[in-house]
């Protein structure tokens, strides 16, 4: 388990927190409300909390299932990137991909995950021609699927 420090911003909302044991996500809360226009109505909702991810490390933000099945709200820039030396507020860009209804985020309403992981740092050599694989060149849909 990794210990990351959490500066609380607003003392009224939950810190991120797993849902059950073993989730993968953490579920982050809106600090603030917001409408989302039908059709594409985006908004930066801040979630009250900055963090210092250690070396190593990054936080993915990621959108929440339910929110995309029921509302058409997903998370634009996904998954939103957080590097181990931002330290400012964690906000998350939602977009409401529903044509014909506005979603209304409410303050404390779970509106995206936070997932951490463990990066590797590659180091990147020029070459004159990539060794063959098995698929090539093959770009999208290059496996009939």
């Amino acid at each position: 388990m990794v210990e990351i420090p959490v500066v609380v911003l607003d003392p009224d909302l939950a810190l991120p927190s797993y849902a059950r044991a073993g989730d993968a996500g953490a579920d982050l809360v809106a600090r603030e409300e917001a409408v989302l226009a039908p059709g594409g109505g985006r908004a930066l909702v801040p979630t009250g909390i900055a963090l210092a991810v250690p070396e190593g490390h990054a936080a993915l933000v990621v959108p929440r299932s339910g929110l995309a099945l029921r509302h058409g709200v997903t998370c634009l820039n996904t998954p939103g990137l957080v590097d181990p030396g931002y330290r400012g507020e964690l906000a998350v860009l939602l977009v409401n991909t529903d044509p014909a209804d506005a979603y209304r985020v409410q303050r404390g309403d779970r509106i995206a995950q936070l997932v951490i992981t463990r990066v590797e740092h590659a180091a990147f050599r020029p070459v004159e021609a990539l060794e063959p694989s098995e698929r090539g060149e093959g770009g999208f849909g290059h496996s009939g699927v």
